[in-house]
């Protein structure tokens, strides 16, 4: 498809930004969850670095249940924001010391959808299942967080909204907000960016019927199967980025096997050190005709080469896109996962993204997302959704929730389905010794204007297998 040709040239900023372009992001309408009768929290903030400037923010924090109900961590979601100290600002973010462990604890960055004097970005803190619980009137005790620019230069942080260089003993701070299921129970956000999250268990309700539907088992021979180009695919032979300049997109290198009875796909991407030596896969529609509804696939990544030395800045990827029309065009769109198993774009190892695009500006670099991370290993079969209604885009990775996304993100245009695994550069791997790397595919779905559930996904995929169905669409062309 062409938008991948004309993509810009680096994906450094990709997911690691989320930042503010030049002209102010249009809001849409937004729903508001309520807290349940009993629910309540309340959040206590410090900081450690409290001068004008610091090497980096020491938001510390303890988080209080003042309701009558227990409420379990891993539902609870807390942001602290602040003003990026340049639009290409990335940030990063650190445990120093948690009562609770700082395994338990998680932080992504954000862009606001409504920036103000003292905020653009916010830091959500969130807690893994291991976190266990609160009590009523107890607390998450001491939480020694902190951030800083991905590049190490000095920040202001006299200009952030929920930062007070006085508050060096712990005390209630209403400039953090608190959520619980997604309903707002504590804080005051900037003007104009009242969380909206939805609840982290979304209703199990029967999907509503009529959705047209695009099914693929990818029950292929290889990549010149006639069916293939027949059922709207493109394997990417034409030359340009992303990825190692010089590299070429090899068709042959898509191919399809069977495993158990079941036949996947398979993307394979190798290298011996030079980018004429390097091979990039990439499986996309022809159509750009998807939009709002839910897009699922189960995708298997890969930490190791199949053979070789490993360490390549790998990058795994399932995705929706449409074309950049012009710099910072509003009616550009792209929601992606990608999984990069060696790191890359300043991350040092494994880290599994999600990311909202609203626009881009190639040159200079300027860009408007939200993402969402996880840094840990995803080797081996995930199954990953991804949700868009009138309202926000939810990811989630096996069943779930891994990112919900502002309605600022949502798309203008439909999009096309892509499958890809590149190279970001040659620099993590220097070696010339030859090595490949695999990404494989079991199906994918899409099911327009409907928001299904990872379960009323799982349903639906196994009926249509149980019909027999290896492949169906019904989505109309745009």
């Amino acid at each position: 498809m062409s938008s991948r040709t004309t993509r810009r040239s680096t994906r450094a900023a990709l997911a690691l930004t989320a930042l503010l372009g030049s002209a102010a992001l249009a809001t849409l309408p937004v729903t508001t969850a309520s807290a349940a009768p009993g629910d309540g929290l309340a959040v206590q903030y410090r900081t450690s670095a409290n001068g004008a400037t610091a090497d980096q923010s020491e938001p510390w924090l303890k988080v209080r249940n003042t309701g009558t109900t227990t409420v379990q961590l891993s539902q609870v979601k807390i942001r602290y924001y602040f003003k990026a100290d340049s639009p290409t600002a990335a940030y990063r973010f650190a445990c120093s010391w948690a009562v609770k462990g700082c395994s338990v604890v998680t932080g992504t960055f954000g862009t606001l959808a409504n920036p103000t004097a003292t905020a653009d970005r916010y830091l959500e803190i969130g807690f893994t299942p291991a976190a266990g619980s609160l009590a009523p009137g107890a607390d998450t005790g001491d939480m020694q967080l902190r951030f800083h620019q991905s590049n190490w230069q000095t920040l202001d942080q006299s200009d952030d909204y929920s930062f007070n260089g006085a508050r060096t003993a712990y005390a209630d701070w209403a400039r953090v907000t608190a959520r619980i299921s997604g309903a707002h129970v504590w804080g005051t956000a900037p003007a104009g960016n009242e969380p909206t999250d939805p609840p982290t268990e979304p209703p199990t309700t029967p999907p509503p019927g009529g959705g047209a539907t695009l099914f693929d088992d990818f029950s292929y021979t290889s990549h010149t199967d006639p069916a293939l180009a027949a059922h709207g695919w493109s394997v990417r032979a034409n030359p340009g980025g992303p990825g190692v300049p010089g590299a070429t997109w090899d068709p042959s290198k898509v191919t399809f096997l069977t495993q158990s009875g079941n036949t996947v796909m398979n993307l394979e991407t190798s290298s011996a050190g030079t980018g004429a030596t390097t091979t990039h896969t990439e499986v996309l529609t022809r159509a750009t005709k998807f939009k709002n509804g839910t897009y699922a696939a189960r995708v298997k990544f890969s930490d190791a080469p199949k053979y070789g030395p490993d360490g390549d800045r790998v990058v795994q990827a399932f995705f929706t896109i449409n074309d950049l029309k012009a710099p910072m065009a509003d009616d550009y769109a792209e929601y992606d996962f990608e999984y990069l198993p060696n790191g890359g774009w300043g991350e040092p190892g494994n880290i599994l993204y999600t990311t909202s695009w609203e626009t881009y500006n190639p040159d200079p670099w300027q860009a408007v997302n939200q993402h969402s991370e996880s840094r840990r290993s995803f080797a081996g079969w995930h199954d990953l959704v991804v949700t868009i209604d009138n309202s926000r885009i939810t990811y989630y990775v096996d069943g779930a929730v891994f990112g919900v996304h502002d309605a600022a993100y949502l798309p203008e245009r439909p999009m096309s389905i892509n499958f890809n695994q590149w190279l970001i550069d040659l620099n993590g791997q220097t070696s010339t010794t030859p090595r490949a790397y695999d990404q494989q595919v079991d199906y994918v779905l899409h099911v327009k204007d409907q928001v299904l559930t990872p379960a009323q996904v799982a349903a639906k995929l196994a009926a249509l297998r149980a019909a027999g169905t290896a492949f169906v669409d019904e989505v109309p062309a745009s």
